[in-house]
Order: C-alpha cells, then sequence, then structure tokens
C-alpha cells in the first residue's frame, strides 16, 4: 500500500521537475537510488519503500548536487553501511549534515516528522550528540537563509500541495 504522504510528495516533485529537469521520483526501492538521464530514459530519484522521509531525503540530496554531480549514478558518492570506523563515520556526518538540514526543512513544509539520521549503530553517544547538533544549527541556517533554486521550488510546491493541512 503507498503511503499517501509518500504519493502526494512524488506527485509534487514530477509535476514540477519532470519537463524542466527530466527527473522522476519513485517509491518501492529496497535501497534508495539515483539514476541520471540516458537517451532513452529519464533521470529516476527512487526512495526507499513507501517512505516520505526516504523520499524527501533523496530529493534534498538532488537539490544539493550540481549539474556534473547528477550525472552519475548516485552523485557520484560512495556509501559504507554501518558499522563504520571513526574516519567513515566523519566523512558519512560531513556529507549528510547539509542533506539532512535541508530534508527537516522540506519535512516540515508538508508535516512529517523528521529525525536525524547517523546510519550507524556503532556510533558513540557523543558522536551522536555532535552530529545532531551539527543538523540542527544548519536547519537554523537554512530557515533563516536561502535555499538552493530547486529546494526552494520544491518547498514551494510541497506547501501548495500540502496547505489544507498546514496552511
Amino acid at each position: 500500500m503507498t503511503d499517501p504522504y509518500a504519493a502526494r510528495i512524488a506527485k509534487a516533485f514530477n509535476r514540477l521537475f519532470f519537463g524542466t529537469h527530466r527527473t522522476l521520483l519513485r517509491g518501492g526501492g529496497a535501497e534508495p537510488l539515483y539514476e541520471p538521464a540516458t537517451c532513452a530514459h529519464p533521470a529516476r530519484i527512487v526512495h526507499t519503500l513507501d517512505f516520505p522521509a526516504s523520499a524527501l531525503h533523496e530529493v534534498a540530496h538532488w537539490c544539493l548536487a550540481g549539474q556534473r554531480r547528477r550525472q552519475l549514478r548516485d552523485y557520484g558518492y560512495w556509501y559504507v553501511p554501518g558499522p563504520r570506523d571513526p574516519r567513515q563515520r566523519a566523512a558519512f556526518f560531513s556529507a549528510e549534515a547539509e542533506v539532512q538540514a535541508l530534508e527537516a526543512v522540506l519535512a516540515s513544509t508538508c508535516g512529517v516528522r523528521f529525525v536525524v539520521s547517523a546510519d550507524d549503530f556503532a556510533a558513540a553517544p557523543d558522536e551522536l550528540e555532535q552530529f545532531t547538533r551539527v543538523v540542527q544549527e544548519r536547519i537554523v541556517a537554512r530557515r533563516l537563509g536561502s535555499l538552493p533554486p530547486r529546494a526552494a521550488a520544491f518547498r514551494a510546491a510541497l506547501a501548495e500541495e500540502f496547505a489544507s493541512e498546514h496552511g
């Protein structure tokens, strides 16, 4: 069964960006995935199962990725599943802080609960606290400052889509 929030998030994204960026957001993936466009197919952002938070997280990655990165599968980023060693955790936290801050801003627009994710059960409590603090600081900065253009446009589309619930 498709989560109605996830379906509406995808509908807002696809309506906004398919024509201008030839990119589609789809649910149902066992794992998140970004596949760049080819001559025959549009770019695809696949989020995990039908989870609204996964959809917003993957869109945040796309909104922050530059044109060069959007030509690469999964934006050319590495992914090491947990447990990670301290160096790998630090690299993950550094790469994810801005993504999760943008996810939080988008989530608040459509009423989806945001939870900071270390994606690693081996992380020590002090590491988790520090990462959460950095994400929270970036959330405040994003709310006070401007968003990247695609993120700003998507936030406006989400606000319109969910206006009756969160207006």
